[in-house]
């Protein structure tokens, strides 16, 4: 019996797999291109097979495909899965809540639906979770023990996952192009892209954790930052007058409505 198993191994579901395999090597991957799921098993010292093989002999099963895919995915190995009574599923998909995946599965299987980001490829990720009503605590504590390493794991309310989602699910591609945006400022003012990159990374890291280590409130930071009549204030009165927030926010309800959309598609 393998400990994890996941059913795709794409950006997600190989981000995860790196994270978990720092845990426990004791992994079967699975791949709809059988050589990706080679590659990325080689790569960190696990095994790979087909999705049945995956249903049929791994304790957690992350369902690591689009939501779209998901209902032919747990009906091709339907057959399999009711053989199993101690299989947990957990789902990434965007959209889907528990109750669908049981619908689809064919049972009330006990499920985890988790919501990550791709920085857990690097330790520094964001999960929130949910559990059905029947993982049990012991069950449940196991599963975040051995998903440590991948970063923060947030409980949170199934009614609040597509919100969350679209705030640290989506929020890296938002903060990829502000360091983008931010860089290319740097460049503008004659600093070459590779070291601008890397001055605008470090900045955006050092100021999460300065954010997230002090007990002021992002305003007050900000007043911190910008001296009366100096350069910082100038770039903030800039970002304000291009609605820089608005436009920020904007994004994570339009990531909002279209997770709210793949639920009922």
């Amino acid at each position: 019996m393998y400990t994890f198993g996941f059913i795709g191994t794409g950006n997600m579901g190989g981000a995860l797999a790196k994270a978990a395999a720092k845990s426990t090597k004791n992994i079967l991957l699975a791949d709809h291109f059988a050589e990706k799921a080679e590659a990325l098993a080689q790569q960190l010292g696990c095994d790979c097979a087909d999705n049945i093989a995956v249903v049929r002999s791994c304790r957690y099963v992350f369902l690591g495909v689009k939501p779209q895919m998901m209902a032919d995915m747990l009906t091709s190995v339907r057959d399999a899965l009711c053989c199993r009574d101690d299989i947990i599923l957990v789902t990434m998909a965007a959209g889907l809540r528990i109750a669908t995946i049981r619908e689809l599965a064919g049972h009330d299987f006990k499920t985890i639906r988790i919501m990550p980001n791709t920085p857990v490829e690097v330790g520094e990720g964001e999960i929130l979770y949910t559990p059905s009503e029947n993982v049990t605590q012991a069950e449940l504590d196991e599963f975040l023990s051995l998903m440590q390493y991948a970063g923060q794991l947030t409980a949170i309310p199934e009614s609040l996952m597509d919100a969350g989602c679209s705030l640290s699910g989506c929020g890296p591609a938002f903060v990829f192009k502000f360091i983008r945006a931010l860089a290319q400022g740097g460049v503008n003012a004659g600093i070459d892209e590779k070291t601008a990159i890397a001055l605008a990374a470090q900045t955006v890291v050092g100021a999460a954790k300065l954010l997230t280590a002090s007990p002021l409130d992002p305003e007050t930071l900000i007043k911190n930052v910008c001296s009366p009549g100096g350069s910082t204030i100038e770039g903030v009165k800039s970002l304000d007058a291009d609605n820089f927030e608005g436009a920020v926010e904007k994004a994570v309800a339009a990531s909002y409505k279209r997770n709210q959309e793949l639920g009922k598609a």
